[in-house]
């Protein structure tokens, strides 16, 4: 096991503390210490756009506790402005230089902002943090007046999802034809669609907003096809982009977040791995290609994965090859996905026998399946899933395993 005194974890979220909770567990005792712009512990974000919205979960629900005492220093509100890898040193505010003797990245990602958007403005909301779901709340409390949500991906229909269940005038802006367009295919999208249509969601796809117009009540929005909204607030959620700013003279490869070999360590820096939303690497399982994972999941297993790498070194790490899976839940539908839907570009419908017709989705690269989508079928999902491990490993089959968190 290779020594090193000071580990130097750049990022407070989920996957910074696996990292953390897994470099005790294999026997580091030197210091931890753990850096993060965040103001706090790790939230439980799947349920910023659902429960915490609705006001069943308060933000202390939504705390993530380590599951064991770690014996860290914890340093909030303390962003990382620049890494030197030469001098093993990060920059924080105020001019101070921090050593390190490994260094784990985990800084995450930030909300995609609208180029055109009025960000700032009281009745707009850039949907990423539990102080930002805060504000939609506070906003839209004994309010039943006109919302619009922009971005029919997986956050923006959760959204209009848990808004309309709550009785909110709901009006979805996206630049896909059906919800959900870069991960369902065109039926499973259809019926979603459908679904949210049937549930009262007024939606407005295939367009763009084009431009802003502030009122003194309302925030008016015109529409790449000639429509005019008006909104009472309007939540924007079309993504994010990897919070890598302060790598950029590091020499890290930054192509898409920071670029690591198979094993998580950040191509070519010494004693430095990354793990989580940030980190762009080749799951050997689904070949050589180096992508992101922007999944819970993920955060806390890659997190854990990155950890072993750093103490075993380049040399004795293996690869991590997980298969990664995620879920969504909109009016009752339960969406399940497994593996990697997006480098499958031939889709097909599976469990064709399922009444009512198919519910899950396989996506293929040369007839090799590389993820699946279901429908209110966890059974077949699961069966798949199986496949999944058993067909596409191409690397070390390495699954670290991951233990329940717990809230505070």
């Amino acid at each position: 096991m290779t020594e090193l005194p000071r580990i130097v974890i750049a990022g407070a979220g989920l996957a910074g503390m696996c990292a953390a909770e897994r470099l005790r567990e294999l026997g580091f005792d030197g210091e931890i210490v753990i850096l993060g712009a965040e103001p706090g512990l790790p939230t439980y974000r799947p349920a910023l756009t659902k429960q915490f919205l609705s006001g069943e979960f308060s933000e202390r629900d939504l705390v993530i506790a380590p599951a064991h005492q770690l014996d860290v220093v914890w340093r909030f509100n303390t962003p990382v402005s620049q890494l030197d890898p030469l001098r093993r040193q990060v920059f924080l505010p105020g001019g101070e230089l921090l050593d390190y003797d490994g260094l784990v990245i985990a800084s995450g990602v930030e909300a995609r902002r609208l180029p055109t958007g009025i960000h700032g403005h009281p009745r707009v909301t850039v949907l990423r943090t539990i102080a930002d779901a805060a504000r939609v709340r506070k906003a839209l409390t004994n309010s039943r007046e006109q919302v619009v949500v922009i971005g029919s991906g997986f956050i923006g229909c959760e959204l209009a999802a848990s808004l309309r269940a709550m009785g909110h005038q709901i009006t979805l802006v996206g630049r896909s034809p059906r919800l959900m367009g870069e991960l369902l295919d065109r039926e499973l999208g259809a019926r979603l669609t459908e679904l949210h249509r049937r549930k009262g969601v007024q939606l407005q796809l295939g367009t763009k907003v084009a431009g802003w117009a502030p009122q003194p009540s309302a925030v008016e929005l015109r529409l790449t096809n000639g429509r005019v909204l008006s909104a009472s607030h309007v939540v924007v959620a079309v993504g994010s982009v990897p919070a890598v700013s302060w790598l950029r003279d590091s020499g890290a490869d930054l192509a898409d977040g920071v670029v690591c070999e198979p094993s998580c360590h950040v191509a070519g820096l010494d004693d430095v791995v990354a793990a989580g939303d940030v980190a762009s690497w080749p799951n050997l399982r689904f070949g050589p290609r180096a992508h992101r994972v922007e999944h819970w999941t993920n955060a806390m297993e890659m997190g854990r994965a990155a950890a072993e790498s750093l103490l075993s070194g380049r040399e004795g790490a293996l690869p991590y090859t997980p298969v990664p899976r995620f879920w969504s839940e909109q009016f009752g539908l339960q969406i399940q996905a497994a593996g990697m839907p997006a480098l499958g570009p031939v889709r097909r419908a599976m469990d064709q026998g399922t009444p009512g017709g198919h519910t899950v989705s396989g996506f293929f690269l040369d007839n090799r399946l590389t993820g699946v989508v279901g429908f209110d079928n966890t059974p077949a999902v699961l069966r798949h899933t199986a496949e999944l491990r058993r067909r596409v490993a191409t690397g070390a089959d390495r699954v670290p395993p991951v233990p329940e968190p717990s809230r505070v």
